[in-house]
């Protein structure tokens, strides 16, 4: 039976690292809706075309198209044995589309679980390079605005966007949207709450458990 799982969890969440980690453990394909919107536009597809015209007026991209480009993507020949979502669904409407595109197959759904303090914390502590652009944390105690980089010596700076008002602001968003889903998915068997207040490599661990349970059930 093919493995389907279902990644959530807010910004800052390591939700991402996870995904990369789950998809080697079982080689599934990794499958982020961001990027599928950017290859869509990369291949020129009548989709793409539409996710194009529709990005460059600045609006949003519609549950319905969204919904048409994973199922595009959940229909290639890589996804046969399954795959990890990362991304959507994003409202109960695109968790039903998941629904009928699953169509009785086994889906876990695991929640990174992580408090609002700690996320800003993580995100305050975040820089990126300016020469390489990798992304890396920074000790509590330093500013980190102007340090070196130690994979390349560029300069690490703050990313406008980890400020900590901004960040609350991206929570506040995040929950407005992600509590109907979660609500939608919570009493299921295949539901999995997960503390991601732990080390990465603590929450990989609890994550590889608890799948394995649900699928020895």
């Amino acid at each position: 039976m093919p493995l389907n799982v279902m990644l959530m969890g807010p910004p800052g969440s390591g939700k991402g690292t996870q995904a990369v980690r789950i998809a080697k453990r079982y080689a599934i394909p990794h499958i982020s809706t961001g990027d599928i919107l950017r290859e869509a536009v990369r291949s020129g597809t009548p989709l793409g075309r539409e996710v194009a015209a529709i990005i460059a007026r600045g609006s949003l991209v519609s549950d319905t198209l969204v919904a048409d480009l994973v199922r595009e993507r959940l229909a290639q020949p890589d996804a046969a044995a399954g795959w990890i979502l990362d991304g959507f669904p994003r409202t109960v409407a695109q968790a039903e589309v998941l629904d009928d595109l699953v169509r009785g197959a086994r889906l876990i759904v695991a929640l990174i679980e992580v408090p609002d303090d700690e996320i800003v914390r993580r995100l305050g502590n975040r820089r990126v390079c300016t020469s390489c652009r990798l992304t890396q944390s920074v000790s509590a105690l330093s500013e980190g605005q102007g340090e070196s980089c130690p994979y390349c010596g560029g300069t690490l700076v703050r990313r406008e966007d980890d400020n900590a008002e901004t960040v609350r602001l991206r929570l506040k968003t995040y929950a407005q949207h992600a509590e109907p889903v979660i609500a939608f998915y919570r009493s299921r068997a295949g539901f999995l709450s997960i503390d991601g207040v732990q080390e990465p490599e603590e929450v990989t661990a609890e994550l590889y458990t608890q799948m394995t349970r649900l699928l020895r059930t």
